[in-house]
């Protein structure tokens, strides 16, 4: 059985369509015109609507792509993004307290260049714990706001309690990177994630153990399966989901404020904030949901610790 799609329809409903933000200029397919007509019924310039919203970035990097934080400056002006919250996590398994160290001088001094734009998140490894706490430690007296983790540990490893504990009385989020499970996809496909990655019964679990900690479900569009994380996570209300990642599957925003409620998603770019961007446009969202994602949802969670927008 075939499924016959119009070009418009599936312009206007898929993120994909959104790759013109990165350009600044018009993006395919976001119309609700008739189907008939010229191509240019099919092009219009959002990106006054795009701008109109504030927009705190609550995944973005510095040091993973390339460019530095003049790159990251220029994508949030092309999409009206305020505030990004930025971090440099160690991305391999062979880590070490002076590569973290080194990676927290890098966001701070790209903050230092861009106080007004940046917020700087802290990462640590957990398998150094003594030197994570007091690197903790020497971050948050810099003014680092926030911890990214990445997948040398679970997030519910007990390594990672007295971490936990430190940000519960700091007031601070907890970035967790996730991804696909070989478990779901199945092993025939193999994986590139150590088992160490966490899943979403990974976060259901420490959520559990910690129910006044923040936790941070990394890019829902990271081509995990992100019907089955949102179910997953339903009954976590201290665990939020961001909506960054490059595989933006239609109905991932909206299946997630179904499932979590509006208040729990976070707008999100990791290494492509004009996608993230792209695929609240084409959720179908009311202009209260996507003020909450783009901006409200994330900075409630920086006021608890008095780290918030004004």
């Amino acid at each position: 059985m075939t499924h016959d799609i119009s070009r418009r329809s599936f312009l206007r409903n898929t993120a994909l369509s959104t790759a013109g933000l990165m350009l600044g200029g018009s993006v395919a397919g976001c119309s609700s015109q008739a189907e008939s007509g010229s191509s240019s019924d099919y092009l219009i310039n959002i990106m006054e609507k795009v701008r109109r919203y504030r927009k705190i970035n609550s995944h973005a990097h510095i040091g993973l792509s390339v460019g530095g934080p003049e790159d990251q400056i220029d994508f949030a002006n092309r999409l009206g993004i305020d505030i990004s919250v930025i971090s440099r996590p160690v991305t391999t398994m062979d880590s070490s307290p002076e590569l973290f160290r080194k990676n927290n001088d890098l966001i701070m001094s790209a903050v230092e260049q861009f106080p007004d734009r940046f917020i700087g998140q802290m990462t640590v490894d957990p398998t150094y714990q003594e030197e994570s706490l007091e690197e903790m430690d020497r971050c948050v007296d810099r003014g680092m706001v926030g911890l990214k983790l990445y997948k040398q540990v679970k997030i519910n490893d007990p390594l990672l309690y007295p971490i936990i504990e430190k940000c519960i009385d700091l007031n601070m989020v907890i970035l967790m990177h996730s991804g696909p499970d070989v478990t779901r996809i199945g092993p025939e496909y193999g994986t590139l994630d150590p088992p160490s990655l966490s899943i979403p019964e990974d976060f259901v679990d420490i959520a559990e153990r910690y129910p006044e900690a923040m936790f941070q479900f990394a890019h829902l569009g990271g081509g995990l399966d992100w019907e089955y994380a949102c179910k997953a996570l339903r009954d976590s209300p201290n665990v939020y989901v961001d909506v960054s990642g490059s595989n933006n599957e239609q109905n991932i925003i909206n299946f997630a404020v179904e499932h979590l409620g509006e208040d729990r998603v976070l707008y999100g770019g990791d290494l492509n904030p004009y996608t993230g961007v792209g695929s609240m446009f084409s959720a179908v969202l009311n202009e209260g949901q996507r003020e909450k994602i783009f901006f409200e949802n994330y900075n409630n969670i920086l006021k608890k610790g008095g780290y918030h927008v004004s």
